[in-house]
């Protein structure tokens, strides 16, 4: 099944098997352009057969940059290279997404940085500025740009980063989100700028719209799965296509990691609000991502760090599962003699 196509509205996937989004500060320059190491990095994973990459979390706006070597999508200048990473990815026969993202308090830049609400992110860091009802306007806009820069620069699919501590699950948690105002409160309302990012996109979007979620924060007092499976249904009904199930980064509370620990926060979401999900977190066996995808578990196997260490990962796998690839052609010779 991890080979079997996977058809998203008019998109199909050659296989289950996603990259998933992994920051790589490779603009040395701070200027967010895609540079050579971008040109060579995703590539390298189209050719090792992963049926769709992710592309790194993408800044919307100046401000919005986890560190300044982030790669960015906030003004027109970032469509030529991003443009060029599209057309490499596709002549390999692969598709290919990008995760549109403000760090919010988790912004490691000179200067203010803002948030739904005036708390650092830890003790000691920077006091983000309370975000006022124009600037949320602004940022919601800055999505909807970034959204439309990505529709010219050629992909497949967007990814809305709604995880890790990063400013939309800022505004989702109680734990970062204090607010008074129809932004703030009930979940209903933590969730509304999410719902107007979503809304926004789909004014100039039409393809795959993904949202990557943190589903457990880790903290008592921080939101829960079951209010995720709440959102994962109201995402639904705006159109969302999947849900990328991650955990953690609100807070600084590491969880204990085994092979699988995220799993069953996407079968939970995928059951309960009845959408597609991602697994990802420490998938490394082919066999246990055939598990996940026969039990109904999730829909996509989203691989991270396997995929940094072994571009090949999928080769390995089909040899594993019994499965014969259609290598490219300067690597087909070679199948025979693996086996």
């Amino acid at each position: 099944m991890l080979f079997s196509p996977y058809k998203i509205k008019d998109l199909k996937l050659k296989n289950r098997i996603v990259m998933s989004p992994m920051s790589m500060y490779a603009c040395e320059d701070e200027s967010g352009i895609v540079q050579t190491w971008h040109k060579i990095h995703y590539p390298a994973r189209a050719i090792g057969g992963v049926g769709l990459i992710l592309v790194e979390a993408t800044a919307i706006t100046m401000q919005g940059r986890m560190t300044p070597q982030d790669l960015g999508i906030w003004n027109n200048s970032h469509i030529e290279g991003l443009s060029e990473l599209t057309a490499l990815i596709h002549d390999l026969g692969t598709s290919i997404g990008i995760q549109l993202s403000h760090a919010g308090r988790k912004a490691k830049i000179d200067g203010s940085i803002i948030a739904p609400s005036p708390i650092p992110y830890e003790e000691g860091q920077k006091v983000p500025e309370e975000m006022t009802i124009n600037q949320i306007k602004e940022v919601i806009h800055g999505f909807v740009e970034g959204a439309n820069r990505a529709k010219k620069a050629g992909f497949d699919v967007i990814e809305i980063h709604a995880a890790h501590g990063y400013l939309i699950h800022e505004f989702l948690s109680p734990l970062s989100n204090n607010r008074q105002d129809e932004y703030g409160g009930s979940r209903e309302n933590r969730f509304r700028f999410l719902k107007e990012v979503i809304e926004g996109i789909k004014t100039v979007w039409e393809g795959p719209l993904f949202v990557r979620i943190s589903a457990d924060e880790y903290h008592p007092e921080g939101s829960l799965p079951e209010d995720y499976v709440y959102y994962g249904s109201l995402m639904k009904e705006l159109g969302v296509d999947l849900v990328d199930v991650s955990t953690g980064g609100l807070v600084g509370i590491r969880p204990q990691t085994y092979p699988g620990y995220q799993v069953p926060f996407a079968d939970m979401i995928r059951s309960k609000a009845n959408i597609p999900t991602g697994a990802v977190g420490l998938i490394k066996e082919p066999e246990h991502a055939e598990e996940i995808l026969r039990n109904n578990r999730a829909d996509l196997i989203f691989l991270g760090r396997e995929l940094m260490w072994n571009p090949h990962w999928a080769y390995m796998a089909a040899s594993r599962l019994g499965v014969k690839l259609e290598l490219p052609k300067s690597y087909s010779w070679s199948w025979i003699t693996k086996l």
